[in-house]
């Protein structure tokens, strides 16, 4: 009888650790971001594109990538999404408003990609869409995390992550667009 209880006891061990290690990974479909204009944005419909996540900032020595990301989304916008993720984290370089922010980015670089509001890519408030991006257990590929302004993250038309690629990665760099190809 006890080894019965102690076999029932392993296997029913065995299942609670295995059923964790089995699910399956977070969608990304199923996170949305709210847009700059304060609009829900629902990922799923951007489900058969590239997505490249951008965490952006108007007083960095990189804002000028701007003109870079806008090149990049209109060179491919048949197949790729730009999203810009306005972050005020890394040296307190986006400390405008939702319509400053817009306001700069459409005058200084013409941008017309999307842009959400303003959030954060770490810590205790990190958005949930860079959880499941810096998260292996959530992207199924690897762990990060994001660095300073303008980290990308890439995504694949089935929603699974690519690649990230540090600030000093230019938008129309080989390693980005040779992903797109």
């Amino acid at each position: 009888m006890k080894k019965k209880i102690k076999y029932l006891l392993f296997m029913t061990l065995l299942s609670i650790f295995t059923k964790g290690a089995s699910q399956n990974v977070s969608s990304l479909y199923d996170l949305t971001f709210s847009s700059i204009e304060g609009e829900e944005i629902l990922l799923r419909s951007f489900e058969g594109k590239h997505i490249l996540f951008v965490n952006v900032a108007s007083e960095c020595g990189f804002t000028s990538q701007y003109k870079g990301l806008e090149e990049l989304y209109k060179k491919y916008k048949d197949d790729l999404v730009v999203i810009g993720m306005p972050c005020n984290q890394f040296g307190g370089q986006e400390p405008g408003t939702s319509k400053e922010i817009q306001s700069f980015c459409q005058a200084r670089y013409g941008v017309t990609f999307p842009m959400s509001e303003k959030v954060e890519v770490s810590g205790a408030n990190k958005h949930p869409i860079y959880k499941w991006l810096t998260d292996k257990n959530k992207n199924g590929n690897s762990s990060s995390s994001v660095k300073w302004n303008f980290q990308k993250y890439l995504v694949d038309p089935n929603g699974k992550l690519v690649n990230y690629f540090y600030s000093t990665i230019s938008p129309m760099s080989e390693k980005i667009t040779g992903e797109l190809n």
